[in-house]
């Protein structure tokens, strides 16, 4: 427990200083996100700063890993593959790449991913290994882009990953998910406590596309692991992220339903809906890190013993939390 706690504060203290020291290198380089119709912040604002949180995790995670002896080439390989993916997306964040680049280096990370899996996803359990891997990459490479895509408002990916690791560090000190994935997870909740410092309403400076595409692929590798033991684990893992699932998911198969191109850029996802409603920032990502609270709780008491009820129940508060947002959101459109 000392050296988890001690992981966590040195990941956070790493992450906040290199973020504070990224941010002006950032402003003197005019890598600035100006605000436009589908934004939904008010001022300028430096982007980028995810660099700081990705290379924090990988520097944290490669150190337990060493300290506790528990070294493995698949934990190396996403690592690098996760630093690969920050790199390529500054770029993007830089230059604007185009979607299909953006997709295969996405697709590319989640093959290395499963090759470092060691030809087990996480429905190992249940399907035969060839639908194993295809349906653990899809989910995989979904989970990528809507993390992304979440990342709409100040403070939110930043809440969603340190409570999504929080969750799994529960799962490990339960028993209920693999050992090796303690210092990871305490890597990527302290690194991203230190960028909220930075990130919280108002935001200094957003993480861009170099955050938040590979804290995606990073939380998914957590999700997936912890999956692979089967049964309440599984469900466990399904339970954590469905926060940012229902409200990725939903939304898109709404635009779909309506005709309109799923790349293009919106602001009609409900934790915007409850922005453009009146809520503050920091009150919708407070109701997120609540939903998610409970989401945790389910994980951690219901699931493994009683998947589909543990399911069942984080659906509904996932669900619960999207039709609330959009009730704001409503709301405020009547009222004009």
């Amino acid at each position: 427990m000392l050296a988890l706690l001690i992981t966590v504060g040195l990941a956070f203290l790493v992450s906040c200083l290199a973020t504070r020291a990224l941010l002006g290198l950032l402003r003197r380089a005019s890598v600035i996100d100006h605000p436009n119709d589908r934004s939904s912040h008010e001022v300028p604002t430096p982007r980028g700063g995810g660099l700081a949180v990705i290379v924090t995790v990988v520097g944290a995670a490669f150190a337990w890993s060493v300290a506790e002896g528990t070294t493995s080439d698949g934990l190396g390989i996403v690592l690098g593959l996760s630093i690969a993916l920050s790199v390529l997306s500054f770029i993007d964040d830089l230059r604007d790449l185009s979607a299909g680049i953006r997709i295969a280096s996405h697709a590319l990370a989640v093959a290395g991913g499963l090759w470092a899996l060691g030809g087990a996803g996480a429905f190992a359990a249940y399907l035969p290994q060839p639908l194993d891997l295809a349906l653990t990459g899809l989910a995989w490479l979904w989970f990528i882009n809507l993390y992304n895509f979440m990342d709409g408002i100040d403070g939110i990916d930043g809440s969603e990953a340190v409570c999504v690791s929080v969750g799994v560090v529960g799962l490990v000190l339960f028993g209920m998910a693999p050992a090796g994935l303690l210092g990871p997870a305490a890597a990527v909740a302290g690194a991203a406590l230190g960028f909220l410092v930075w990130n919280w309403h108002r935001a200094k400076v957003f993480l861009g596309d170099s955050g938040s595409v590979p804290l995606g692929y990073l939380i998914g590798y957590l999700l997936i692991v912890s999956a692979q033991p089967g049964g309440g684990a599984l469900a466990a893992a399904l339970v954590l992220p469905l926060v940012f699932v229902v409200d990725a998911s939903v939304t898109l198969l709404r635009r779909i339903a309506r005709g309109e191109r799923p790349t293009e850029a919106h602001r009609e996802h409900a934790y915007q809906r409850a922005v453009q409603g009146g809520w503050s920032h920091d009150r919708v990502c407070l109701a997120v890190i609540s939903a998610n609270a409970a989401l945790i709780a389910v994980a951690w008491f219901v699931a493994p013993w009683q998947p589909w009820i543990g399911l069942a129940l984080g659906l509904c508060i996932a669900g619960l939390t999207y039709r609330g947002f959009h009730a704001v959101g409503n709301r405020r459109e009547r009222a004009g």
